[in-house]
């Protein structure tokens, strides 16, 4: 492990030094495919020796509609959150390090069950394999949302450090999957088009970058203006990209100048865990962002019952999406559905399972 540590630490070293400019681009792409490579043999160690397990997670049962990870620091109040939202308890001190495991939590809101995880705080370098780093980060990655707790006395560079961290496990905050087609082929070489004006791919770049990935033939197409690290991320695979809201704990301790600052920036949401102050605010933008779509059940000759729906993710609401989530083998009977509700252009309306279902 030192050795992959090792490696990790000298390309940072060598991408540190080298100037940011045209005629240094390609060696820089090299570089950034090079530690890509190593921090993915980080989180999935190939040796079967004593090396220690791969990134495997806390064992915790995903329950729920939904999961929403807290992040952040060791002391910054995530498991008082945790307390107040779920009524779970998690021990609270004011020392460093009192969570040393995941708690699980449950928050009931809008009919919808949403499993909120407290994680063990992350220290600096956890990406590297530090502390417990890589085991927060692995349940991390299998969450819907993350939730990164600032203390509002705290430096705001405390969230640049996680960001980096969590960005180095493959997790892309508040990030759209990159805009290129990438597709191996058999033969022909590298073929490199692209739609735009491109400020930091070249040809040669780009070559580079599948040569270290042993990709001698491959077709890719740009629709905006993509870097090396979008590339790299397309040719990995693995990336995993989330809503994120970063939670401002502890505005009891600030002026009210330096609260309406972080009331603007984007992403953000203030809070008091120990006086309870806008808790509901939080939990409403954790709604917002995990954009949850609710469908209310009909028996037949009966009024809805609008006390249980039935949750789908935004991403996945059609007819068919809906009876998966039901029962496996209710799609195979399905016939055709009667919907009411905003989705339905009369009331009821039958539809097949390709039909989009709207929230409530």
């Amino acid at each position: 492990m030192a050795t992959v540590m090792q490696k990790i630490k000298d390309i940072e070293d060598e991408m540190a030094r080298t100037q940011k400019n045209k005629a240094t681009a390609h060696h820089l792409g090299l570089l950034k495919a090079k530690l890509a490579k190593l921090r993915r043999e980080l989180l999935t160690p190939t040796s079967k020796g004593g090396g220690g397990g791969g990134g495997e997670g806390f064992d915790v049962t995903k329950s729920g509609d939904s999961r929403v990870g807290l992040v952040g620091f060791p002391s910054v109040g995530k498991s008082t959150l945790l307390n107040k939202l779920t009524g779970t308890f998690s021990e609270v001190a004011s020392y460093e390090f009192t969570t040393l495991t995941c708690i699980p939590g449950v928050i009931t809101y809008r009919g919808a069950k949403i499993q909120l995880l407290d994680l063990p705080g992350i220290i600096e370098g956890a990406k590297d394999g530090k502390g417990r780093g890589r085991q927060v980060i692995s349940t991390a990655r299998t969450c819907n949302c993350i939730l990164i707790v600032l203390d509002a006395i705290k430096p705001i560079t405390h969230k640049r450090l996680i960001e980096k961290e969590l960005e180095g496990f493959g997790i892309r905050l508040n990030k759209q999957p990159p805009n290129l087609t990438f597709r191996k082929k058999d033969k022909g070489g590298i073929n490199f088009t692209s739609t735009v004006t491109n400020t930091n791919l070249d040809l040669d770049t780009v070559k580079a970058i599948c040569s270290e990935y042993r990709i001698h033939n491959a077709d890719i197409t740009l629709r905006y203006d993509a870097t090396a690290d979008d590339l790299i991320d397309v040719i990995e695979g693995s990336r995993i990209y989330m809503p994120c809201i970063y939670v401002i704990n502890k505005i009891d301790q600030i002026t009210l100048e330096e609260l309406e600052i972080l009331d603007k920036l984007p992403h953000y949401c203030p809070v008091s865990a120990h006086l309870e102050w806008n808790l509901d605010g939080l939990l409403e933008k954790i709604w917002e962002y995990l954009n949850l779509t609710r469908i209310y059940t009909k028996p037949k000759g009966m009024n809805p019952d609008y006390e249980d729906p039935v949750i789908l993710s935004s991403k996945k609401r059609t007819v068919e999406d809906f009876c998966e989530r039901i029962h496996k083998d209710m799609v195979k009977q399905f016939k055709y559905a009667l919907v009411w509700g905003s989705s339905a252009k009369h009331k009821p309306q039958r539809v097949g399972k390709e039909h989009e279902l709207e929230d409530e």
